[in-house]
């Protein structure tokens, strides 16, 4: 068994965040690797040998399921990943795991796309597009009232705090960015403070900032 750590390519954003959050909590060691994507370092031949989509979060595993290195790209695929290697935040009960998988998929497939789009057109882009303004924060409007609706009666998206909850959190943290009101939210607004109260999240959260702002300096 190799005692390397694993390697994290990383930027601060709410992908980048999730799979630093999952390591600080399952506590396996790592080790940082920025890839400046305003800087277009996602593009280098180097790292699209890891992450052939040219995107981060990546993941090198020295130590894989077979003792040889294991590369991973897509977030909730790496999630998927580390839940089953630590055996942390990932039931081994199939109906449970089930009802995890289906909300981390929510999030890969819905959340994190759309509030990507309403972040575009609302902070981004070039010029204002009142369609797309429109068209994205409406859908993020929709999908926070499914989450506030699933939070309504649980204290976790499964019921118990897992990958999904890791998946989703950096996400939900820009709400404001994404034109959405938090207050209409009770539910997902106690469920912000819960996750957000975990050591794990605190500094997995807090990674990447020194780098980020001393590169854009």
């Amino acid at each position: 068994m190799s005692e390397d750590p694993i390697s994290l390519y990383f930027w601060p954003t709410p992908n980048g965040f999730k799979i630093a959050i999952m390591l600080e909590e399952t506590g396996l060691p790592y080790q940082v690797h920025y890839v400046d994507i305003n800087a277009g370092e996602q593009l280098r031949p180097d790292f699209l040998k890891i992450s052939p989509n040219n995107k981060m979060p990546a993941i090198v595993d020295p130590d894989g399921p077979d003792g040889n290195p294991l590369a991973i790209f897509e977030s909730g695929a790496i999630l998927q990943y580390l839940a089953r290697k630590s055996e942390m935040l990932y039931s081994t009960n199939e109906r449970k795991r089930a009802d995890i998988d289906q909300w981390l998929f929510w999030q890969v497939g819905g959340l994190g796309p759309m509030m990507g789009q309403a972040l575009h057109f609302l902070k981004y882009a070039p010029d204002k597009v009142p369609y797309g303004i429109e068209r994205y924060s409406k859908e993020v409007t929709r999908l926070f009232g499914v989450l506030e609706k699933q939070l309504s009666s649980r204290p976790y998206l499964a019921g118990e705090y897992s990958i999904a909850d890791i998946a989703s959190y950096p996400w939900i943290l820009r709400w404001q960015d994404a034109a959405q009101t938090i207050a209409d939210f009770p539910a997902i607004n106690v469920w912000l403070k819960r996750v957000g109260a975990r050591h794990a999240v605190q500094k997995g959260m807090k990674l990447g900032f020194e780098e980020a702002t001393r590169k854009n300096a």
